[in-house]
């Protein structure tokens, strides 16, 4: 059985003001033309198919047009979950209308533990679609009080779920969520908790054939080469400036993997950063470059419009640092790039210090961790 992994689709994007749908479109059509030639016989989206609980218009026409090819025009079977960013009720609806047709899409823990099992020549392969979720909805779906991280929450799952494994057949589990160990980046949206760290334990999925993630937007293996994340399909932040994007196909044999490989997906713009002088720019040779650029400018004097002139030669030009004209700023930099690898929990009780002048106290740290947990769900969920 071939298996395309793909994830974090983020459709409805936007990056510095910018929408990202053309760029979207253009991509998934590069995904369209890999199924073509590669004939995987399922594929799975593992989350944040769109970027906000309620997407634009264009986002949701491009999802339905997609889906509807691969589906229907291609023949393939598609298995999705919701991520963090996507809203689950919203994409609910019509839910088990949709599987009839070979859209399988799981947006809420409740019957997550039931496999999707579809035929091969070696026989069954059980494929677990376990959406994001939090803590407090294990904690109601398995009446456990002593639910309180995601760790937890993703070993209640997995515990349900290996008590009826057969271990003769394979499985392959497709989640949205942080595992320790995985490499993150500036556009995913972080998550937090009352009490702990969103990470969980990769070992927790040492008994499943593959494992195909979303949440984290780098490519990348985590301790074990059958548990990856296929990463975002663009490039969403400057952050992301050295990521290679692509998509993962897994081939199973009748014992589990037989091969994984990387499909590189080629974007239409790509998002890039450059350092140096203005006049340098100015004067350069890739002037007219319809690439996102990110520019660094060594410069140490006054510039009148420096964006205005560059936007001249980088017609994208989305962002601009004076670099030169603040000097040293290590310490600066240093300590803008610790903020922005903070909890909204974190940067909260550290505002809280700045005025108050004391540390918070346990009893509202976990007042303020339950607000932000409450704002986060209803926004998803808008």
């Amino acid at each position: 059985m071939k298996i395309l992994h793909t994830a974090d689709w983020h459709l409805g994007k936007l990056v510095h003001q910018l929408h990202m749908t053309e760029d979207q479109a253009y991509v998934l059509n590069r995904i369209r033309a890999l199924i073509i030639e590669e004939q995987p016989d399922v594929i799975i989206i593992a989350g944040d198919l769109y970027d906000r609980a309620v997407p634009p218009k264009e986002a949701v026409e491009l999802l339905n047009n997609t889906l509807t090819e691969m589906i229907f025009d291609l023949g393939i079977p598609v298995l999705a979950i919701t991520g963090n960013h996507d809203s689950s009720d919203r994409l609910h609806f019509g839910s088990e209308m949709f599987r009839r047709q070979q859209l399988y899409l799981q947006t809420h823990i409740e019957g997550c533990t039931t496999p999707v099992t579809l035929q091969d020549e070696f026989g069954s392969v059980h494929f677990y679609l376990i959406p994001y979720m939090e803590p407090a909805d294990a904690r109601r779906a398995f009446e456990d009080d002593a639910i309180v991280t995601h760790h937890q929450a993703m070993e209640a799952v997995l515990t349900n779920i290996q008590a009826t494994m057969n271990e003769q057949d394979r499985h392959v589990l497709i989640g949205h969520a942080f595992l320790a160990g995985g490499m993150e980046s500036e556009s995913e949206e972080r998550l937090s908790m009352v009490g702990g760290t969103p990470y969980i334990d990769v070992d927790l999925f040492s008994a499943f054939d593959y494992v195909a993630l979303g949440h984290l937007h780098q490519p990348q293996r985590v301790k074990h080469e059958h548990i990856r994340y296929a990463g975002s399909i663009l490039k969403y932040s400057f952050s992301e400036a050295n990521h290679k994007k692509s998509v993962t196909m897994v081939t199973l044999n009748g014992s589990g993997i037989d091969r994984i490989e990387q499909h590189p997906l080629s974007p239409k713009r790509d998002m890039i950063v450059k350092e140096g002088y203005l006049q340098e720019f100015l004067e350069g040779e890739d002037a007219g470059s319809e690439d996102y650029v990110h520019i660094k400018l060594l410069d140490e004097g006054q510039l009148l419009d420096p964006m205005g002139k560059l936007r001249k030669v980088y017609p994208n030009a989305l962002s601009l640092e004076r670099v030169g004209f603040l000097g040293n700023t290590t310490d600066t930099v240093r300590h803008i790039q610790e903020r922005k690898k903070m909890s909204h929990l974190d940067l909260f009780q550290s505002f809280y210090e700045n005025v108050k002048g004391k540390e918070m106290d346990e009893n509202r740290r976990e007042y303020i961790a339950e607000v932000i947990q409450s704002l986060m769900k209803e926004e998803r969920d808008q």
